[in-house]
């Protein structure tokens, strides 16, 4: 659903945190996205679906300025992220599916020097950081070298890092992978906290039943190309009653929703 649709289906002077058009993105002869028009309303929970090579990491990595699309336009809190790239990192925060962590520095290491980077007074990044340590439940690692954390700590501290800076965008790429039930509810938390107070997340995710959970909005991917986009309810109404996420995101990406035969030798 592109911009204007968007607005005048649920609200003409609604704001979108990210817009795209025409967003494209090649390697080589192979097309990863698709021409996808991407519109996510401020203050949102917006989970983004798709199959695995569907383009969802691709699409975060041009929105994110990781690499540039070959096509189409975007823009990121209304501001143009290839014309004016550092405006828009000032103000969003990613947490990529590989966490990108130094592994030599500690937790509380960690933390200033994202701070550092956003310029931030030494004072606010300290209290910042004693505040996620804290909240993460980090608090007693936070002089513990990143490489002697678990897979679940590095995710909590990659979205600290991502939060110090106080941005206005998120986004998150597989946050809750591998993770046990502890660090998913803290995680779920503090990024419904996030959005309580204004904040915008975009959200990709395997894990279904936790995008419907969260999500206030979700667009769906296949084959590089945008398949369905809205708000939640509206889709599944669309899609007939009491279908649940599952249901609906397997018949937007062509599934097959028969019971499946199982191995006689299983």
């Amino acid at each position: 659903m592109a911009k204007a649709e968007l607005r005048a289906r649920y609200n003409p002077s609604m704001e979108l945190a990210v817009e795209t058009r025409g967003l494209t993105r090649d390697f080589g002869t192979f097309r990863a996205v698709d021409g996808i028009d991407l519109a996510v309303p401020a203050g949102s929970f917006y989970g983004f679906l798709g199959p695995n090579g569907a383009g969802k990491s691709t699409t975060i990595r041009c929105l994110t300025g990781l690499i540039r699309p070959s096509a189409g336009s975007m823009r990121i809190l209304g501001t143009d992220p290839v014309a004016d790239p550092v405006s828009v990192k000032r103000r969003t925060g990613v947490v990529p599916e590989d966490l990108a962590l130094f592994d030599r520095l500690t937790a509380e290491e960690t933390l200033f020097f994202v701070a550092q980077i956003h310029g931030m007074p030494t004072a606010t990044a300290r209290a910042r950081s004693e505040d996620l340590l804290t909240m993460m439940d980090l608090k007693d690692a936070g002089t513990t070298l990143v490489t002697d954390f678990s897979h679940g700590m590095r995710k909590k501290l990659s979205l600290a890092a991502a939060l110090i800076p106080g941005p206005r965008l998120l986004f998150l790429d597989e946050p809750f992978e591998g993770i046990d039930a502890v660090a998913s509810r803290q995680i779920k938390e503090l990024m419904l906290s996030f959005v309580s107070r204004g904040g915008t997340i975009f959200l990709t995710s395997h894990i279904l039943e936790i995008v419907e959970r969260l999500s206030t909005h979700i667009g769906v991917i296949a084959d590089g190309k945008l398949v369905a986009q809205g708000h939640i309810d509206e889709l599944r109404a669309g899609s007939g009653s009491g279908k649940t996420l599952e249901e609906l995101f397997i018949g937007l990406v062509g599934g097959d929703l028969r019971p499946q035969t199982a191995l006689d030798w299983i």
